[in-house]
């Protein structure tokens, strides 16, 4: 009796052991997060204007940029912000999997390219905040990414809005315009993005807002233009037009807070973790995308008749092309100029 006593007592003391040995196998398992640096202490090139703390340090490795997304610093809430709409947006497709035939009903594509652009672009968007501060070369190429989901995003934006919400009146005029002219300011955007980014060293600020505003606003515009009407008109029994509303306040409130830095200028070194235009940027971006594709889902949903008569059997795969097309032509652009951000950085090495 007393040996077997003694038998259990020895293998509570082993599991004793083993679990004080935990702490010290995490600590092991999990590499040790460099503590965030201050302004100074990081190139020019990735200081943002107010942000004075919470920068990551360069040249760690892949793990630690992966991990960060759990550490406290002046990114962590631009990555989980996109993140959790990235998921938003992946649950919300699978919800209209069961009522939508993506599959067999061809005029369902547009539906399908907006989500699917949604996910690109919100996807891209974590890669760059949560990757981008590596170095100089992935900064340049997470970002530049990014760019490509913005302007495919805008793609998506357009075609849902010529497929489903346009009239006979206005497709008259716009058919055989419209998407063309959609691709090509799609990628003037992705243009105008990567060279302001590129040429930052030698820009200022407002400069290089103006190569990415200018173009991504001319975009919305033009891929806007058929729901402006439709909100002129007003009609209280149209049961999309709120979250057509919804989707262009949205826009135009996060377009706002993209080009002025209103907290961090008047909180200087307040907003190092949280309170900066851009996070409230990607909030209102979030909620203008939902807005959108819940009011495009309405649409392909009450405006059949209308959108059947306009469009042929053929147009959704040939808007399927283009999109194809828009997200190749996005991604040779922003190759082409990264090509010449690592000839610049090789002159810079020498």
């Amino acid at each position: 009796m007393a040996t077997i006593v003694m038998e259990k007592l020895g293998r509570v003391f082993i599991s004793l052991q083993q679990i004080r040995q935990v702490p010290q196998m995490l600590t092991d398992a999990v590499p040790s997060m460099p503590a965030t640096v201050r302004d100074l202490d990081v190139p020019s090139y990735f200081r943002e204007r107010y942000i004075c703390a919470g920068y990551r340090p360069l040249h760690q490795n892949w793990r630690y940029y992966f991990l960060s997304m759990f550490q406290r610093h002046n990114e962590t809430i631009n990555v989980w912000s996109h993140l959790l709409a990235f998921l938003v947006i992946l649950a919300k497709l699978h919800e209209l999997t069961e009522t939508v035939d993506f599959v067999g009903d061809h005029h369902s594509w547009p539906l399908l390219i907006l989500i699917l652009s949604s996910l690109i672009y919100t996807a891209c968007s974590v890669a760059a905040h949560l990757l981008g501060s590596k170095s100089e070369l992935c900064h340049n190429t997470f970002f530049f990414l990014d760019y490509v989901g913005v302007a495919q995003y805008q793609y998506g934006s357009a075609v849902v809005h010529y497929y489903y919400a346009v009239d006979h009146s206005l497709h008259k005029h716009l058919q055989g315009l419209f998407m063309p002219v959609a691709v090509l300011l799609s990628c003037v955007s992705c243009l105008g993005c990567c060279f302001g980014k590129y040429r930052s060293h030698s820009l200022s600020t407002w400069v290089r807002k103006v190569f990415q505003v200018i173009p991504n606003s001319l975009a919305y515009f033009w891929d806007s233009s058929i729901v402006a009407k439709r909100l002129f008109y007003w009609s209280n029994s149209d049961p999309a037009i709120i979250f057509h509303f919804g989707h262009v306040a949205f826009f135009f409130s996060c377009a706002f807070f993209f080009t002025f830095p209103l907290f961090e200028r008047c909180f200087p070194g307040k907003c190092n973790f949280i309170g900066q235009s851009h996070q409230l940027f990607h909030v209102l971006l979030s909620c203008c995308t939902m807005c959108q594709i819940h009011a495009a889902y309405l649409d392909y949903l009450g405006r059949r008749e209308l959108y059947l008569s306009l469009h042929g059997s053929d147009e959704a795969a040939f808007c399927v092309g283009l999109f194809a097309v828009t997200l190749a032509v996005c991604m040779l652009i922003a190759a082409f100029v990264l090509k010449k951000v690592k000839q610049m950085l090789d002159l810079k090495a020498q």
